[in-house]
């Protein structure tokens, strides 16, 4: 009897460690709780996230001791928010090095328009440049300055109009799909390679947030389900 509960004791911690073991270096999961990434990840869907295809870090940190790859152009990436312990997911648009810039809601990378087929825009009103609001004369460098200390976190004025700011060093630039509606690397700053945690591949479950509990059959988005998530693009 005795020997029969050791037994069943171990292989459920082998079980435990296992489980462990596979969400500190391959996958994790993540509920999203804004619609920043709409139309192409939706509030309520709970993603399975890849977080072997850029390295492997040190379990509960952000360092990396195996680097595998880095982050492309345009992948859609998990991450650790700069501010704060939460995750966000957003897509990579500038990479170290970039010169980024936005005028009238359009990106350009490097003095070059952009093609973004995945965007979607709810709201008509244009901010102006925060050098217009200001009245004043930032030069390039202050404005760098500014966005890299996180300066712009609480200003509208960035979100349409924006930069040119030069991305750092190990460092990426990110934004929202929902280009209206995301609180992104215009307001917060760089995002530090180390801080992303892989990409989402898929939905596993999905819940709609504007149905009620009581009726649960209809809270649950069936066709998001299984969705799989298109987390890299080759446009540009």
């Amino acid at each position: 009897m005795k020997k029969n509960f050791w037994n069943e004791l171990r292989s459920y911690i082998v079980g435990i460690l296992f489980v462990l073991f596979i969400r500190a270096f391959f996958i994790q999961t993540y509920h999203v709780p804004t619609g920043s990434m709409e139309k192409t990840i939706m509030i309520g869907d709970f993603l399975i996230v890849n977080r072997f295809v850029y390295g492997m870090k040190i379990p509960f940190t952000d360092k990396y001791f195996v680097r595998f790859s880095y982050p492309k152009r345009f992948d859609i990436v998990v991450f650790t928010y700069p501010l704060g312990k939460t995750n966000f997911v957003k897509r990579v648009i500038g990479l170290p090095k970039d010169t980024i810039e936005i005028k009238h809601k359009v990106v350009y990378i490097n003095g070059k328009e952009i093609n973004e087929n995945y965007t979607q825009f709810i709201d008509k009103t244009e901010y102006p440049h925060i050098r217009e609001i200001l009245n004043q004369n930032i030069s390039d460098k202050e404005y760098q300055y500014f966005w890299e200390n996180r300066n712009f976190r609480r200003s509208p004025n960035v979100r349409d109009n924006f930069g040119p700011i030069v991305v750092p060093e190990n460092c990426v630039f990110v934004l929202g799909d929902n280009r209206d509606n995301s609180d992104d690397s215009r307001f917060w700053g760089p995002l530090p390679l180390e801080n992303i945690s892989g990409v989402p591949l898929f939905v596993y479950w999905s819940i709609s947030k504007d149905v009620p509990i009581s009726n649960f059959f209809n809270k649950i988005k069936w066709s998001r389900i299984g969705h799989t998530i298109k987390w890299r693009e080759t446009n540009g």
